[in-house]
């Protein structure tokens, strides 16, 4: 198995009480951590505003300026984002964003690409909130923009939503083949047959029955077109707390949850604690958590990329992950 986490950004609301002015700092610092540890990625989230309530004086850092910034001060640790709106962006712009981070990184970006779905944040600004069949129209013509962009160095497609002709993108990314493509979600009839066509990985989530059935779609999808299923890592992202034993793990939700309850008030803070509850959730002790990943990973699972809402407070969950968790499923 490969690990990834997400460093804080503002997004979840896992930067509150902190100064705005050192977020940067804090988020530097839990990045270079994670690039002298054992970690595979960093990810970041590519929204606008905060979730699970659209806040108006709470940060959330744009992606893409984050992995510029991450390319420039990480050495080893690989870059992502889980995921990348494809209509925030015109596609073209967003593969020569993407090949120069590439540069600036050494060859350490991954691309994570969806249709999106966060319609408050769409209609603020101003992207409107087309139906789902459209938004993901939109991110198969984009995918294939950023193939041609990145295998050739010109993109040249007269699509339905997209226009592009002859557009350069130079530097090529360094990476032999292009930037490796995430493609998250798993729609059964378009997503997961844009990942068996164009990703390298995918990434959903769901119970161990959804996600084996989907793992399944995608088996099939990958026969119809002629590609490698064996060829594609299945990812998952799970929300993170881990503790020492059963009271270390309760008194660590105690504290998440005392820290957004001003922000959120009572009704969307149940919602967020809510998700540390889920089926995608990896909460508990170590063991536990072991015993959990270790079942994904007989139905496929390669890669978990870990949420920790503790992580601009406090690392010690991120230190237990990394000397516990990790080598044993490695």
């Amino acid at each position: 198995m490969r690990f990834g986490m997400f460093v804080p950004q503002g997004w979840r609301h896992d930067l509150v009480g902190i100064d705005p002015a050192e977020h940067w700092q804090t988020m530097r610092g839990i990045a270079q951590w994670a690039d002298a540890g054992p970690w595979d990625t960093i990810w970041v989230y590519d929204h606008f505003h905060t979730v699970p309530v659209a806040s108006a004086t709470e940060a959330t850092h744009e992606a893409w300026s984050l992995m510029s910034a991450y390319a420039a001060t990480t050495s080893r640790v690989r870059l992502g984002q889980m995921c990348t709106c494809m209509s925030y962006r015109n596609p073209a712009y967003l593969a020569k964003v993407a090949a120069t981070v590439d540069v600036i990184s050494g060859g350490r970006v991954e691309m994570g690409i969806g249709g999106g779905w966060y319609e408050q944040e769409w209609r603020a600004y101003g992207y409107g909130f087309p139906p789902v069949a459209e938004r993901l129209a939109r991110l198969r013509e984009g995918v294939e923009i950023m193939h041609q962009a990145w295998t050739t160095g010109t993109a040249t497609l007269e699509g339905e939503h997209y226009r592009v002709d002859g557009a350069i993108v130079r530097p090529l990314p360094l990476q032999d083949g292009g930037i490796p493509m995430w493609v998250a979600g798993g729609g059964e009839k378009v997503t997961l047959r844009i990942a068996a066509k164009y990703a390298r990985y995918t990434n959903f989530t769901g119970s161990l029955e959804e996600f084996a059935h989907k793992r399944d779609v995608l088996e099939r999808h990958c026969r119809a077109l002629g590609t490698d299923f064996d060829a594609i890592t299945l990812s998952s992202n799970f929300n993170t707390v881990i503790g020492t034993d059963a009271a270390d793990v309760a008194r660590r939700l105690d504290a998440i949850e005392a820290r957004v309850a001003p922000y959120l008030g009572p009704e969307k803070t149940a919602h967020y604690i809510a998700d540390f509850h889920s089926p995608n959730a990896a909460v508990g002790t170590p063991e536990q958590v072991v015993a959990k990943l270790a079942e994904r990973r007989e139905l496929g699972l390669d890669y978990v990329i870990s949420y920790f809402p503790e992580a601009a407070y406090d690392r010690s969950g991120l230190e237990l992950w990394a000397s516990e968790v990790i080598p044993a499923l490695r």
